[in-house]
């Protein structure tokens, strides 16, 4: 059965599911970014009259995934209109006033799909929340800092998007002013980065960084550093001119260029080139520094935290390759550091020390820092490591905590990564913490705010628990 919201822009026509919660897909939030809009800050839509079918997810901007099978199910979907939202909805009625999750994808910067099933806001509208996941632009498109164009326009697209829901949630049920920010990996990057841009600022309450992942080193000569990259190995200017007709598949090309190893990329940090950065505007002053050393986000609550073993399944390179202490160095341990890395996951296994290490300094290390420089300024924070291994791979890997916290374990692709049972208790605590983050600003009594004294840490296993300090091994090798 379908069902018409009126948004500012106009109306949309949504349906019913089977439990009786309504979703509206594929809702535009800006004009399509094409033409003179391609590199240009986002435009809010031309209003329309006639009711706009909102039955089918929208066009994607992710065109190719990182791969062929990603651990998520991530399609991509062609269209010009890829600044579009998704709303799961209990109750469209302007007075149920419910608490809203905004949800930003994951992906690097350069993928990810708001379409994925693993994002079906069902259970949060079972327990009372509104959901909303949001496209943007990524990539070239979204980060590469070009001549002629705003810089960080996957930004102002994150902040569009969240004026959308400022101004039109309640109309589908939700109040403007309970509203949580929220995202994994690139998403949980998104959501520290909004933290620390003044632009954003009153229009979410508080947030949930899963697994986030930030630029570092961060700051406009390392966006110019990357464009020079760009056009020393495309032959092609960093400009909007030169770019703007360019087809996807010219501008992929180029983007998968632009990532290749090579000595040339000096300067450079090994992941993320393409990823929101301190332009001295919008974001004025990187974004880990904000956090760590500055007022960014003091008076929003934060819930944030990582996996046991993020993306400790990459391999180190192959026996042409750097040797395990060079490839540590390269990381951030000096020789010392890197014997007492390698004694203290010993017991992993030699074959998954390079992995953990991309793990600890990629998303342990960074947001662990962020979790201790809150607590030492008493701001509200609470925050987690998520344990529980896969019987599929023996770890506690990148993506595998998101069916839990979204309690979509029936999900396409969940029995791939996770087993053929998965505990659905895990899901019920996790999804239950989440709701109430979102409904109260506090995951519960159950798990104690992270503090200096204390460092209480809710450690996500089948049977989740409350550690002290559960990760200060991080804390020892990376950063004291």
């Amino acid at each position: 059965m379908s069902t018409t919201v009126t948004t500012a822009r106009g109306p949309v026509r949504g349906e019913r599911r089977a439990d009786g919660s309504l979703r509206f897909l594929g809702v535009p939030y800006a004009q399509p970014p094409v033409g003179d809009l391609r590199f240009a800050a986002p435009v809010p839509p031309e209003p329309w009259t006639e009711p706009l079918d909102a039955t089918a997810y929208g066009p994607t901007a992710q065109r190719r995934p990182f791969a062929e099978v990603t651990t998520i199910p991530e399609p991509s979907i062609p269209g010009a209109g890829v600044l579009n939202l998704n709303v799961f909805t209990p109750d469209t009625a302007p007075a149920a006033g419910l608490p809203v999750l905004v949800w930003i994808h994951g992906g690097g910067y350069v993928a990810g799909s708001a379409a994925s099933p693993w994002y079906d806001g069902a259970a949060f509208n079972r327990d009372g929340v509104v959901v909303v996941s949001l496209g943007y632009r990524l990539g070239i498109e979204g980060f590469l800092h070009l001549e002629g164009a705003p810089d960080n326009r996957g930004v102002r697209d994150w902040i569009a998007a969240l004026e959308w829901v400022r101004d039109n949630i309640a109309a589908f049920g939700g109040d403007p002013a309970k509203v949580t920010i929220a995202g994994q990996s690139a998403g949980g990057g998104a959501v520290q980065t909004l933290l620390a841009v003044p632009a954003a600022k009153g229009l979410f309450r508080g947030g949930i960084s899963v697994s986030g992942a930030v630029l570092t080193p961060d700051g406009p000569e390392v966006a110019r550093a990357a464009a020079r990259l760009f056009t020393a190995r495309t032959g092609v200017p960093a400009t909007t001119e030169a770019l703007r007709d360019l087809t996807d598949d010219e501008l992929l090309d180029f983007q998968d260029l632009l990532a290749e190893p090579g000595p040339d990329r000096e300067g450079l940090p090994p992941m993320l080139a393409l990823a929101p950065f301190a332009d001295g505007e919008l974001i004025p002053v990187p974004v880990r520094d904000a956090l760590t050393a500055g007022d960014a986000g003091a008076d929003v609550p934060l819930l944030l935290g990582f996996t046991e073993h993020e993306f400790t399944m990459i391999p180190a390179p192959g026996p042409d390759g750097p040797p395990l202490p060079v490839l540590l160095g390269g990381l951030g341990l000096d020789p010392a550091r890197a014997t007492a890395f390698t004694e203290a996951y010993a017991a992993d296994g030699e074959a998954l020390l390079f992995g953990q290490a991309l793990t600890d300094a990629t998303f342990r290390a960074p947001n662990l820092a962020v979790a201790d420089a809150r607590a030492a300024r008493e701001r509200p924070t609470w925050f987690y490591e998520f344990t529980w291994r896969s019987p599929v791979t023996g770890l506690a890997f990148h993506c595998l905590d998101l069916p839990f916290a979204f309690d979509v374990l029936d999900s396409e692709g969940v029995r791939a990564v996770a087993g053929d049972a998965p505990p659905r208790a895990l899901a019920d605590a996790l999804h239950r913490a989440w709701v109430s983050f979102v409904t109260d600003q506090d995951p519960g009594a159950d798990w104690p705010p992270y503090t200096a004294d204390e460092r209480a840490t809710m450690v996500w296993d089948a049977e989740p628990r409350i550690a002290a300090d559960p990760v200060r091994r991080v804390r020892e090798l990376w950063l004291d």
